[in-house]
This record gives structure tokens, C-alpha cells and sequence, in this order.
């Protein structure tokens, strides 16, 4: 599918800039290196803005006690070896972000720890996605703020009082900043989207988006239109594939039909319709497909016209049909063929 790039809010934080879309991948690389960089090519595919990871060092971010979310891994004994297992070396990070960029998606990655954000520092991403469990993270948030770079804060698990307190850390910074409306359920049922916080974030904060998890490309559609500047959707290659958030992920096939029709909601908010007038291309299709006042039959000239010598038909360049009752009544000034369109200049003035 071929899409033309935009320069998006995350490229260039303006008011006035495009969406950017973001694919998350996650750990639906199930810690192949290889599928992970499967995953960058297949989304390069679909016009999408960006590639987003997770960035997981085990040692730096959870202890052996950590219990599951969803049990559903046959290979990891343990949540921990899960986050082991979904390591990357500093390298293979360093390739995959490479990848991106020779495919023309920014590169971003959640960091989970101190040592993974300094991982990712070191490679450069193009902003710092805060995960919903993060968010009373102050250090690393003030971290991810003295950069410089954009902060997307994700606010899945978060009341609005603790969205204000994380704010305000960041706020100082003076840094761009998109507060993300989230609903951490996999998949999130069309009732807990929480649409109506894109407005609210977005009056409250300046730039609002949406972190999806339904598994459907309809709340990223309806978050643009209601001024999202970023959405941000979990994919995977197929329905068929292993892990927790296959279910709440969009399949590469959705994904272009949702940056498709996130491009084709933009271009119709950036031309509002004046329906005060009409452009000339509307007023030749009127000519065309509206209907005048028309003879039902061969009349000849002095006929006193009555309702049943007249009909309504196609093409609209004569009477309009709402002036039928004016006609009724009035002579013909000369004789009129049937489905000849009337003209007031066809009748006697009174």
C-alpha cells in the first residue's frame, strides 16, 4: 500500500500537525530478533508513522516474584523468565532502530527501567512512550523530560489527580507532551474506550491522544475527529499468532485501513463545507438530477392550464416543482409539445 508520508505531531510538534501513528509491537516478537525486524517491514508497508517496542531488562525492572497478567506462556516457568527471554543486546536494538529509519519509521521503544532508558539514550528514539504503570515513575519521567524529546504519557491505570501530578512534573521542562487516553483491558470493550477524555485531555493539556487496545480500527478513527494528535494501536501478523495481546491487536491489513482512514478524516476536518453556497460543479449536477415543471401532453396555444396538463420531470433548467400552483390557472401564450420543460416566458401575464 502505497500511503504519502505527512510530517506528523511527533515529527514536528505543531498545532496544526498530522496524526502520528504508532505500531506496537510489544514483545509479539516473542524475543526473535528475526520477527521483530519482520514486524518493521510489514508495517512499513502500511503507511504508518512509527514502530514502537519495549524495552525489558529483567534484573533492572521486576523481582522473581512478579505474577502474571494472563498465564500464558508454555516455555517460562516464571514472569520474570518471560522478561529474560524478551531481552535484546544493545546491538540488536542499535539494528532494529537502524531498520526503521531505512524504512522511514521513527524509532521508539518503552523503557521499563533506569539501565533500559539508558540503553535507549545511547541509540536515540524519537520520544519517550511512558507505559501506564510508569507513571508515578517521577524519576524517570524527569529523566525522559531533560532530554528534550516529545513525552507520550500513557494514563491507562491513572484518575485524573495523578494525570495532573505527573503533568506537572514534566510541565517545568517545557518540553512537547501528549497525554495518551488508554484503558489497560485486552481487548477494551467499546464501552471503556473513554473517548470523551480525547477533548478533555486535550483542554486540560494542550495535545491529547489515544492508546488503543480494542483490537478494532473504529476508536483510532474516532479519537482523530475528535483531535487525537496521536494514536497508537498494537499489531500483529496474523490472528493466528502467539501471546497475550493478539486479541487486542490490529492485523497489518487493519492497521493501513486505519492510517487510510485516519488520512482520509484529516483531509475531510481540514475543508469544511460552506453550505451557505454552491460550487459550480454542484450546480451543473443540479442542472442535471433536479426537476422541473413539465407539459403531460401536447398542449395547444390559450390552453388555461390545469394540474393534469403538468408533470414533474428531469432535468432541473426549467420551473421548479415548488412553483407548481402558480402555474395552474395562467393561459399559454403559444402551443407546447409534451415533455417540453415550461417557461414563464410560455405564459400570458395576467
Amino acid at each position: 500500500m502505497n500511503v504519502e508520508k505527512k510530517s506528523t505531531w511527533l515529527h514536528d510538534p505543531r498545532p496544526d500537525a498530522a496524526c502520528t501513528i504508532i505500531a506496537e509491537v510489544a514483545q509479539a516478537h516473542d524475543g526473535s530478533l528475526g520477527m521483530a525486524h519482520a514486524f518493521i517491514d510489514a508495517i512499513a508497508t502500511t503507511g504508518a508513522d512509527a514502530v514502537k517496542f519495549q524495552t525489558h531488562i529483567a534484573a533492572a525492572e521486576s523481582t522473581p516474584g512478579e505474577p502474571w497478567r494472563t498465564r500464558f506462556s508454555l516455555q517460562d516457568e516464571t514472569r520474570y523468565d518471560y522478561w529474560r527471554r524478551m531481552e535484546f543486546t544493545p546491538e540488536q536494538w542499535q539494528g532494529l532502530k537502524e531498520h526503521c529509519h531505512d524504512r522511514g519509521l521513527l524509532f521508539l521503544s518503552t523503557p521499563f527501567s533506569d539501565p533500559a532508558f539508558d540503553l535507549l539514550q545511547k541509540i536515540g528514539v524519537a520520544g519517550w512512550k511512558v507505559a501506564s504503570g510508569e507513571i508515578t515513575n517521577r524519576p524517570l519521567l524527569e529523566k525522559m523530560a531533560q532530554t528534550g524529546l516529545p513525552v507520550l504519557l500513557s494514563t491507562g491505570m491513572s484518575p485524573l489527580d495523578e494525570i495532573d501530578q505527573a503533568v506537572s512534573w514534566i510541565k517545568p521542562f517545557a518540553i512537547p507532551l501528549a497525554v495518551m487516553q488508554c484503558t489497560s483491558q485486552y481487548p477494551s470493550k467499546a464501552e471503556n474506550i473513554g473517548l470523551n477524555n480525547i477533548p478533555l485531555f486535550k483542554d486540560r493539556y494542550g495535545v491529547a491522544g489515544l492508546s488503543d487496545h480494542s483490537g478494532k480500527i473504529f476508536p483510532g478513527l474516532a479519537a482523530v475527529s475528535h483531535g487525537a494528535k496521536i494514536i497508537e494501536v498494537h499489531v500483529t501478523l496474523s490472528r493466528f499468532m502467539f501471546g497475550p495481546d493478539v486479541p487486542a491487536s490490529l492485523t497489518i491489513e487493519e492497521l493501513a485501513q486505519l492510517v487510510e482512514g485516519i488520512r482520509f478524516t484529516e483531509t475531510m476536518l481540514a475543508h469544511p463545507m460552506d453550505k451557505s453556497t454552491l460550487s459550480e460543479p454542484v450546480r451543473e449536477l443540479r442542472r442535471i438530477f433536479m426537476k422541473s415543471i413539465t407539459a403531460s401532453e401536447d398542449l395547444p396555444a390559450g390552453t388555461t392550464l390545469t394540474e393534469s396538463h403538468l408533470t414533474i420531470k428531469k432535468p432541473g433548467t426549467g420551473i421548479p416543482p415548488f412553483e407548481i400552483n402558480q402555474l395552474i390557472g395562467k393561459r399559454l401564450r403559444h402551443s407546447i409539445s409534451k415533455d417540453q420543460l415550461l417557461s414563464w416566458q410560455d405564459l400570458d401575464t395576467p
